[in-house]
């Protein structure tokens, strides 16, 4: 079956946590037990409605503020596909938690307060998808219950994000006005808005198109584990496993393992027990070569003619994550697909400031949450694509050496 998966954002109490709480209550992902439990909390609390945000803000400061704070994953299916959410916070300070979430998202779902229209956080998260290449985003505009259902405020909204959106990477944008609380236009169509004749957010999400969203041209396979049997069965099996990041492999391909540069080809590939005809994205498969080739952890197979160039120059959007700032000349660990180094701050290029677009060069350091260009040197080459042909061999993690924690994301521009 399909697999979607979808980051909500927006601003806080543009009802994020609620729209997924009525996703998963209208097509009956939650057990009776969890709704009991629901009920009970907002019958303690004096609501006249179930408070079905309680189902994603699982912290206990979550529920107290009645806030999201950090990134809630809920899992659920319908006959058509299956459904990874991401909910992340709204708030300024927790941008690290809704980049986080966004990162690996299919699609982009932001919301927006149809008595409040566009807010600052709205565009913020607008731009912060648009960034990490989210290929589809959904502007629900939600709350249509609290001003009537009312055509000309759906159309303001939408006027107003066709116009942002403009200056934004956004492939596609589709734009459904909803109720969470009243479930309008959620997972079936609202007879209070008969004015609106497009799908409801449900029959979206179960047929927007991404298969053709990741790249099934430039074949990546980073070598993760090396498989040797110790039975006398299999004593002369060689496999090596990972997560195929690009384009199509078949048995009988000719390839290259980088960044030796030596050439073989694929003898078979195995999922599981089981030899198959051919991989794609984002299958974990066994693939074995002709050739005994020295093949380890951090390497990577791709195709003889269309390979990443290796390269220890790096030129990528970073951001930030911890309190402590970034700072020209500081070391880190930097991990990119299976491979680990060091690298080095050369240069902060400029500071983007995500609610005007506009580009600070005068930047000494990148602070927590902040958004920048900037340029590396690593330790050793690494095997990376631009951000934009691939999402996986064109992204990296930033690490502390000293206490093991990540600290910033990045999105690679270029290699040298």
């Amino acid at each position: 079956m399909d697999l979607l998966r979808f980051a909500t954002a927006g601003s806080v109490d543009d009802g994020k946590s609620t729209l997924i709480g009525r996703l998963l209550y209208d097509s009956k992902a939650i057990f009776e037990d969890q709704l009991e439990a629901v009920e009970a909390v907002s019958e303690g609390r004096g609501y006249e409605y179930t408070d079905l945000a309680l189902l994603t803000d699982g912290l206990r400061s979550e529920r107290e503020q009645g806030i999201t704070i950090d990134v809630a994953y809920r899992y659920f299916a319908t006959p058509k596909r299956k459904f990874i959410i991401a909910d992340t916070p709204g708030h300024v300070q927790y941008t690290r938690n809704m980049v986080t979430g966004a990162s690996t998202a299919d699609l982009g779902l932001v919301l927006v307060d149809a008595r409040k229209g566009l807010s600052e956080q709205s565009r913020r998260h607008a731009v912060l998808l648009s960034l990490l290449r989210v290929p589809h985003l959904v502007l629900a505009v939600n709350k249509m219950d609290l001003v009537d259902y009312d055509e000309a405020t759906f159309t303001r909204i939408h006027a107003e994000f066709t116009a942002f959106a403009t200056k934004l990477n956004i492939p596609d944008l589709t734009m459904i006005p909803i109720s969470a609380l009243k479930g309008d236009n959620v997972v079936s169509r609202s007879e209070n808005m008969p004015w609106y004749e497009g799908p409801s957010l449900m029959h979206h999400l179960e047929n927007v198109h991404v298969a053709s969203d990741r790249d099934l041209v430039s074949a990546r396979l980073p070598v993760q584990y090396v498989i040797r049997p110790k039975s006398d069965d299999f004593h002369d099996f060689r496999g090596y496993a990972g997560q195929l990041a690009g384009g199509v492999m078949k048995p009988g391909d000719e390839v290259t393992v980088l960044p030796s540069g030596f050439t073989s080809k694929i003898a078979s590939i195995e999922l599981f027990d089981r030899e198959i005809a051919e991989a794609f994205p984002p299958m974990s498969v066994t693939v074995r070569l002709t050739d005994d080739i020295d093949v380890s952890r951090g390497d990577m197979i791709a195709r003889v003619n269309n390979a990443p160039k290796p390269s220890q120059d790096i030129d990528a959007m970073v951001c930030w994550m911890t309190n402590a700032p970034l700072r020209q000349g500081q070391k880190l660990a930097i991990k990119h697909t299976t491979r680990t180094a060091r690298a080095l701050v050369k240069d902060i290029q400029y500071r983007l400031d995500i609610n005007t677009l506009h580009r600070d060069s005068d930047v000494g350091e990148l602070a927590l949450n902040e958004i920048g260009r900037v340029r590396l040197r690593t330790t050793v080459p690494l095997l990376c694509d631009p951000y934009a042909r691939n999402r996986t061999t064109g992204s990296f993690i930033l690490v502390d050496e000293v206490t093991g924690v990540t600290v910033g994301a990045g999105m690679i521009n270029d290699v040298a």
